[in-house]
């Protein structure tokens, strides 16, 4: 199923539902996360999600973390400790989520990536980057995503958002670039 976010049929930015995985928040790079196994200090530690997607845990040493959910990881530890300890009992907590960013560049006040943190919309990411310089092209906005390895942009022109009843104030997703020129 295919779930468009964009009215303009040449330019078509869109969600490919169906390749999602189960429901849950998805465990990417730098976030942190609080690994405990029951009964075992020297198990039970903070660790951060490297760039290449995993972390490090001792007996363990490196395993896969981007992409899963807390508990898929939980049960990966888990059989991996089989060997080492009698049913291990493993628990993770997402401590800081860091992974979710969007990109301001161009003729904004503060370019820059940005936490992405609940939903955000073009317009509130635009203010978030301290608004346009006197040198912005606001009717030329673009926003870049990258989806399913393959880029798309749409354009948007900020006074149809802010007159318009909202046209073109997409919310971001995790990756996207405004491209402010």
């Amino acid at each position: 199923m295919i779930v468009c976010w964009t009215t303009n049929p040449a330019i078509s930015i869109a969600e490919n539902s169906s390749s999602a995985k189960a429901p849950g928040y998805r465990i990417g790079p730098e976030d942190v996360l609080h690994v405990s196994v029951w009964g075992n200090s020297e198990l039970t530690m903070d660790v951060v999600v490297r760039p290449d997607g995993k972390i490090s845990v001792p007996l363990v040493k490196d395993i896969q973390a981007e992409g899963l959910t807390a508990s898929e990881l939980a049960d990966g530890i888990h059989q991996k400790l089989l060997s080492y300890i009698k049913d291990p009992n493993v628990s993770i907590i997402v401590k800081e989520i860091n992974s979710l960013k969007f990109s301001v560049i161009g003729n904004v006040s503060r370019p820059g990536i940005y936490p992405l943190r609940g939903d955000v919309s073009v317009l509130q990411g635009i203010a978030q980057a301290g608004g346009f310089t006197p040198f912005a092209s606001p009717r030329k906005i673009k926003i870049v995503r990258n989806t399913d390895g393959k880029e798309q942009a749409q354009m948007v022109n900020y006074y149809d958002m802010i007159e318009e009843g909202g046209k073109g104030n997409y919310l971001l997703k995790p990756g996207d670039t405004i491209v402010v020129p």
